[in-house]
């Protein structure tokens, strides 16, 4: 079977943000005074940055917003440019693009990073959609994510 809309996320799936995220949210944790292992961060790698805060380390809300505005303070500046892109990815989405399929990023990483990273590594032009969280306190989970692509392809 022949799909002509695929969905792609970004972390994990085309490139990989270990570095970056880690990092930043090693970053944030500094200065809560909290020491981790860049190689322990793991699982931070995916889940909304606010979760993370507040599952792992039990943050409540309030200081997981702001350990989520530190991280970003260093993902801004630095933390984005730290993704590497994986193995074949350019010549895939030139192979499905040139197939004629409609391809989609759905991220839930903010889509103004997602967007700078897709651009870095010369791979947006074979993006028909980029859709990814929004930084105005919306968590963009990877269902509303979804949702939101499949709505714009409809």
């Amino acid at each position: 079977m022949k799909y002509k809309y695929i969905l792609f996320d970004l972390d994990g799936t085309l490139t990989d943000p270990f570095e970056g995220i880690t990092k930043c949210f090693k970053y944030a944790l500094d200065y809560f005074g909290i020491s981790a292992k860049q190689e322990d961060l793991t699982p931070v790698i995916g889940p909304p940055l606010i979760d993370s805060f507040c599952n792992f380390y039990g943050f409540d809300e309030e200081k997981g917003w702001r350990a989520v505005a530190k991280y970003r303070e260093r993902f801004e500046t630095v933390g984005w440019q730290e993704n590497k892109l994986l193995d074949s990815v350019p010549e895939m989405l030139a192979d499905l693009k040139n197939d004629n399929r409609v391809l989609t990023l759905a991220t839930s990483k903010p889509i103004v990073y997602a967007k700078k990273i897709i651009e870095k590594f010369d791979i947006a032009r074979y993006f028909d959609y980029a859709i990814g969280a929004e930084i105005g306190g919306k968590k963009g989970t990877k269902p509303e994510i979804v949702e939101k692509a499949l709505k714009t392809l409809s």
